[in-house]
């Protein structure tokens, strides 16, 4: 279902090109494309998890480095992995809502607002969870 979403012109090297290019490190040169992108949603909530820490802190230029690796994230990873010729409506349903949170972390970046933060993990969490789940049947059984 969802593995149909993502481009596999861009697969392996693209993923993991996209997952260093916005910052995450650690098992990029081994991961499978489906692992590249679970990565990447883990990224984005770490990065949210600082932009949130920051902001209580009061730290605003820290705050809006971990919101703007949060939106690269989406926007260079997530976003970008998809295929929107094969991938139908599941494909423009992530698209619109990448792009809605790529708004949300904007405002929130611009505002300082932490409940924007909350609903951008809110919307991603679904996606995040799914994703897992299915990881099985995309690479197979855990050895």
């Amino acid at each position: 279902m969802f593995a149909a979403t993502f481009a596999p012109n861009r697969a392996m090297k693209s993923l993991a090109s996209a997952y260093h290019q916005v910052g995450v490190e650690t098992g990029t040169s081994t991961a499978s494309p489906h692992k590249l992108i679970e990565m990447l949603f883990e990224g984005f909530q770490d990065a949210l998890a600082r932009a949130r820490g920051a902001l209580q802190a009061r730290q605003i230029e820290a705050k809006a480095r971990a919101i703007s690796h949060a939106a690269r994230i989406v926007e260079e990873g997530l976003k970008a992995g998809l295929d929107l010729q094969r991938g139908g409506e599941l494909a423009a349903e992530l698209n619109a809502l990448y792009a809605y949170v790529g708004m949300r972390l904007t405002h929130a970046n611009l505002h300082n607002d932490a409940q924007a933060l909350d609903e951008c993990a809110r919307l991603m969490e679904p996606v995040h969870t799914a994703w897992v789940e299915i990881g099985p049947r995309v690479n197979g059984p855990a050895q």
